[in-house]
């Protein structure tokens, strides 16, 4: 059993309709037709939604996509049209909300990945593969690939578990040109990501990307881009293979759960407790800090 420890409430807005509440991200629809998207504080781990914010965290991602979807859209449009609230929307909606146009959703996570970890590894060590690419022989946690690869997935209701599938799935479930649209763009996309990390002293281990179609049927980015929660953003400085990388992201919430200190049994089906102060702060410091150093900006938050 996963999912939400605690089911948010959505707020009540004049001429919104509420649509679906997300691990992150509340979606409305206006009266038009176009789309709200409202990035809370929640965080996620394991499956769980957890009973703990951490604060300016929706804020952070909002504005981090929104610094990437300006910086990629020669390779794919946005699905943004404005990031000013609603009328009547609350106040704490202000730098956390996207309006953004309905698109057909391709029912695919687009993954990309450039160095070997996570579910990833796991895969290669039991068959030399990643989603059905083969791969050298002798590669570490951490290894950096020759060439990045398109590793796709299924997309997976709150509290279940995407599951990762081969090119020739998606294929096979959505016909060949559309699978080859979307490893083309989820590839261009990471290789502009990256490039401009490194700039930045940050590697991008991987990432993941949703697609949608407008009206006229070009493939549109949507959801979120480039962010903690969606990608893997390692220090380059601290890079080693062979070991788990520092990372910019929720690390620090995982590593909390499964220490004695939290007292969590993952394997059982007891929701995980409450984060101490001292892990949201990191957590959220570490948000702010990959957020300054890819933008160059201070963070407008608090």
């Amino acid at each position: 059993m996963s999912g939400f420890t605690v089911r948010p409430v959505p707020a009540e807005v004049p001429g919104l309709t509420h649509l679906h509440t997300g691990k992150v991200r509340d979606l409305y629809a206006t009266a038009s037709g176009d789309l709200v998207m409202v990035a809370s504080d929640r965080v996620s781990a394991y499956d769980w939604v957890l009973p703990t914010e951490i604060p300016d965290k929706g804020r952070l991602l909002t504005a981090l996509s929104l610094w990437w979807f300006d910086r990629l859209a020669d390779i794919a449009p946005a699905h943004v049209l404005s990031d000013t609230p609603p009328p009547g929307a609350p106040e704490d909606w202000r730098g956390r909300t996207l309006v953004c146009r309905r698109l057909d959703m391709v029912p695919v996570e687009c993954v990309a990945r450039g160095y070997l970890t996570g579910s990833g590894l796991a895969e290669y060590r039991a068959d030399g593969t990643v989603c059905g690419v083969p791969l050298p022989d002798g590669l570490q946690d951490g290894s950096r690939l020759e060439e990045p690869i398109f590793t796709p997935a299924t997309k997976a209701e709150v509290g279940e578990h995407d599951e990762n599938v081969s090119f020739e799935r998606v294929a096979a479930a959505h016909g060949a040109a559309l699978a080859e649209e979307l490893r083309s763009a989820t590839l261009a996309l990471y290789r502009r990501g990256r490039e401009l990390a490194e700039e930045r002293g940050i590697l991008l281990a991987d990432t993941k990307f949703e697609f949608g179609r407008d009206a006229d049927g070009t493939l549109v980015l949507a959801d979120e881009v480039f962010t903690p929660d969606s990608s893997r953003f390692w220090p380059a400085d601290e890079w080693e293979p062979g070991r788990p990388q520092p990372s910019f992201d929720k690390q620090i919430i995982r590593d909390w759960l499964t220490s004695p200190a939290s007292g969590w049994d993952r394997a059982s089906e007891e929701p995980p407790p409450p984060l101490p102060e001292d892990v949201v702060t990191r957590t959220r410091d570490r948000y702010l800090e990959v957020y300054e150093r890819l933008t160059g900006s201070p963070a407008r938050v608090g």
